[in-house]
């Protein structure tokens, strides 16, 4: 435990004297009024120490697992939570006469019974010529990140179904697949060139499964059949030849010196004879590699795993029968059609005429309920129904889920400071303020939320099905990593949405000897986001990154508690402030630009995805001010299902779509909001 950062308790006196003063009993001991009063401060924060402490270091246990999606540990910390609320009297019957929001998320994905496969040729005289009947899990599986449905579509070969406006090379280009099935390649063109408009010799962005199975989409595909490339598959072979020519030889070589053994040494032959037999099954082991590797089965879940459904099925499929088809339908081959695009790189892409797929496909995807934990502070007088949300995400990566920096690694991710301290801090910022001797006049609502790892999930589905209606909410305080304060600086986001808040935080965060570092923005890579998205006015604590974030070393031996207390008188402060002030906070619009993602090759939209969102399309929790979309006239709650000619059904689509653009490009777009479609039109910025 860190406890570098101590300062003499009397420096708290001032704004927190009242509610320390209201939780502990003096001592008998017959002291100066100066004295009674360090002494009482000092037992009250040696108590506060205590319980953020105990908190934290349960929380961020091995016990809870990690806090991740589908793990006992998120339950154990929702309970537990949800017990703390509780014994502080804060009303927790909300939601069903309990504390719970419940909702779902996917959190996998499996086989179902039924996955049928065939590929049918013309037909004469009213019967088929030519028929390939497909076995799944021999010669044909469906991957996991598609989705299920019947297929009768006509067949597409559209080579490695790359649009790259960039490389001026397009499969799409001339060809119609709107409600076709499509035969595509893996990887990208002129792998062994290192002059390849591609990336030569290392796998480009066009090569990712997601984005060739995005840009299917957005060409109007319903089906999607992809196929190893000829080259790749040369070079795996040649890898696994080597393996198995070098157990080949080390057998050849072991068995030599066994026969040369002259000593009959029951431990010796016994060693030699367990080696051989080792050797041996190496050997069978890369042979039998060896024979599936001209033509491998991808895994179901060779291609990722995805929480978000397709409404379409994307399959793997042996090369032979692809090439059979390929045969028929143009009198050529798979890997002469390689070899053909290779030369430019030039598409050949091709209908391969009255040839269809036919099948059905079922994937099972796997839903866990998860919850936020809520609890309520009544308010009193004329403003009560007005409410401040505190909040603070309770989940974290289990023992490594998606997010981790750590790759690879499997070990318990305990998150003592991401977020296990923001929560310990909201508890004790919920003790704070009920303990007051005056009540507060406006409502505070303490939200312990669920799913922000995974792309803020709780607090979007708090503002989808709000306890108090969001036009009654005025402010909303986050907590996420407020548990390594280092040399007093504490980082507040959000300081500009709100008129009074930059002013204030420094007011209240001077007697505490806090160095704020004001920033400004509402969008930001925690939960508050959510809420900025409607409008209401944020500020976000942190107290910095740090080497452990996101990896298994986040752990609470390295938690400054000292500083956590800190944050926690500052955060009631601020919270008390506000609900008793005589007016709400103004809400004004940042105009700090959010943080550019996914890359600076692409032309600036300015939106801010809505995570939650279980429809179809890229579903818009907010958009930046002044940005292309701002200036367009798309909104919060707007979901995109067309950008340019490109169909989107989800953020993947989308990003897709957008590299297709440039700076300067006028872009028609069409937006569900409510029940209508919108049509509008957005000039792109460059990238940032």
């Amino acid at each position: 435990m860190n406890r570098s950062i101590r300062r003499p308790w009397g420096r708290l006196l001032g704004l927190t004297a009242v509610c320390v003063l209201a939780t502990v009993v003096a001592s008998p001991v017959r002291r100066t009024p100066a004295a009674e009063s360090a002494a009482t401060v000092n037992a009250a924060a040696t108590a506060a120490d205590e319980r953020l402490a105990t908190v934290t270091r349960y929380l961020s246990s091995d016990e809870l697992e990690g806090r991740g999606i589908d793990t006992k540990g998120l339950d154990l910390a929702a309970d537990y939570i949800a017990k703390r609320f509780a014994e502080l009297g804060l009303k927790t019957r909300l939601f069903d006469d309990s504390p719970f929001q419940r909702f779902n998320v996917t959190t996998g994905a499996s086989l179902g019974e039924k996955n049928e496969m065939e590929f049918f040729g013309p037909t004469v005289d009213g019967e088929t010529s030519e028929a390939i009947k497909l076995v799944a899990g021999k010669e044909f599986t469906p991957l996991a990140i598609g989705g299920s449905g019947k297929i009768d579509l006509p067949l597409v070969f559209v080579g490695y179904g790359i649009t790259a406006k960039n490389e001026g090379y397009d499969d799409y280009a001339g060809i119609d697949v709107k409600d076709k099935a499509v035969i595509i390649l893996r990887h990208e063109p002129e792998q062994n060139n290192p002059h390849s408009v591609f990336d030569g010799q290392q796998s480009s962005e066009h090569s990712a499964f997601r984005r060739k199975v995005s840009n299917a989409y957005e060409h109007g595909a319903r089906a999607i059949i992809f196929v190893g490339d000829k080259f790749d598959l040369r070079k795996s072979v040649a890898q696994l030849r080597s393996r198995w020519q070098a157990a080949v030889d080390a057998l050849a070589e072991a068995n030599t010196k066994f026969k040369a053994l002259k000593e009959r040494d029951d431990d010796i032959w016994r060693q030699q004879q367990e080696r051989l037999e080792k050797l041996a099954d190496d050997v069978k082991t890369y042979g039998q590699e060896l024979r599936q590797a001209d033509d491998p089965l991808l895994a179901f879940d060779g291609a990722g795993l995805t929480g978000e459904a397709r409404d379409f099925p994307v399959l793997w499929c042996r090369r032979r029968p692809v090439d059979r088809v390929i045969k028929q339908a143009l009198g050529t081959t798979l890997e002469q059609l390689e070899i053909e695009i290779d030369k430019g790189p030039t598409p050949h892409s091709r209908v391969l005429r009255d040839w269809s797929a036919r099948g059905e496909i079922n994937i099972t995807r796997q839903e866990t309920e998860i919850k936020n934990v809520a609890a309520v502070l009544e308010g009193v007088g004329p403003h009560r129904d007005e409410t401040i949300v505190i909040g603070a995400h309770y989940d974290h990566l289990g023992h490594g889920e998606p997010g981790t920096l750590a790759p690879g690694s499997h070990e318990i991710h305990n998150g003592a400071d991401d977020n296990a301290s923001g929560v310990a801090v909201l508890i004790e910022v919920a003790r704070r303020l009920s303990e007051r001797p005056e009540k507060l006049t406006r409502k505070i609502v303490f939200l312990a939320f669920t799913g922000e790892e995974r792309g803020l999930l709780g607090s979007a589905n708090y503002v989808r099905h709000p306890l108090v209606p969001l036009d009654k909410t005025i402010a909303m305080i986050n907590m996420d990593m407020v548990g390594r304060l280092t040399d007093n600086k504490l980082i507040v986001y959000g300081t500009d949405t709100a008129a009074e808040f930059e002013k204030l935080v420094e007011r209240l965060g001077k007697p505490l000897d806090f160095e704020i570092l004001a920033k400004h923005g509402g969008f930001g890579p925690s939960d508050h986001s959510s809420f900025y998205a409607q409008q209401i006015p944020v500020m976000h604590f942190f107290t910095g990154s740090h080497p452990e974030y996101h990896r298994p070393t986040d752990d609470f031996p390295l938690i400054n508690v000292d500083g956590m207390r800190r944050v926690a008188v500052l955060v009631a402060d601020v919270a008390a402030a506000l609900a008793d002030a005589s007016d709400p906070p103004h809400f004004q619009e940042s105009q700090e630009k959010p943080a550019a993602s996914g890359g600076g090759d692409r032309p600036y939209f300015g939106s801010v995805p809505d995570f939650a969102s279980g429809e179809p399309g890229y579903a818009l929790a907010g958009v930046t001010a002044g940005s292309p979309a701002d200036k367009a006239g798309f909104k919060a709650k707007d979901t995109i299902i067309r950008f340019g000619d490109s169909r989107i059904g989800n953020l993947e689509d989308f990003d897709s779509a957008l590299r297709k653009f440039k700076a300067g490009d006028k872009v028609p777009v069409i937006v569900k909001r409510g029940k209508a479609e919108v049509k509008l039109e957005v000039t792109l910025d460059p990238p940032r």
